[in-house]
């Protein structure tokens, strides 16, 4: 056998290697952004729960928070903000917009007695404050998930099978601006 055969059998050989090697890192990949895409559905999932409990949230609460307009509204505000939402970010961004308008909501039925002791609004009180400790939960997985699949498509040699293939980074589910704001405290 000649050096041409050997020279011919060794970039066969590199040749298979590198395919396996892309085909090994292109699974990986796939494998990463079908990670994302179920994290998000099971938030997606939960978000839709809530959304169908907030209408009875809210009639249950007209009734007794007759000057409290302005809340309901941005729950009705929000509401359209998530049917109109395309994007994960923002349908996070519609989430986010959801959750203030809720603890408002929750907050403003402590100056309401009978409300508080009414057996439907507590009962769907407890179930959206269920729901909304399952989206945080998810929430973290789904910024997991995503975080994993940016580094990996970040770093070499996943970078050059991602870049070929036009993997994008992806955006981690943020929390909204007041969320972030210093709470302030006072036992006076």
């Amino acid at each position: 056998m000649g050096i041409l055969a050997l020279m011919i059998f060794g970039l066969l050989g590199l040749a298979v290697v590198l395919v396996l090697w892309f085909i090994g890192v292109y699974n990986r990949l796939v494998q990463l952004r079908n990670d994302i895409d179920r994290s998000w559905s099971n938030i997606d999932v939960l978000l839709k729960q809530r959304f169908d409990e907030l209408p009875k949230l809210v009639e249950t609460c007209k009734g007794y928070m007759a000057h409290e307009a302005g809340t309901f509204q941005k729950i009705t505000e929000a509401r359209a903000a998530i049917s109109k939402a395309g994007s994960i970010g923002e349908k996070a961004q519609a989430e986010n917009m959801l959750t203030g308008a809720l603890r408002t909501l929750f907050a403003v039925a402590e100056n309401y007695p009978e409300l508080k002791a009414n057996q439907n609004f507590m009962q769907l009180q407890e179930r959206i404050t269920g729901l909304e400790t399952d989206i945080a939960g998810r929430r973290n997985r789904f910024n997991e998930d995503t975080n994993i699949y940016n580094i990996r498509i970040a770093q070499i040699p996943d970078l050059l099978v991602a870049r070929i293939l036009g993997y994008a980074r992806r955006e981690l589910f943020q929390a909204a601006e007041e969320e972030r704001k210093d709470v302030k405290i006072s036992f006076a």
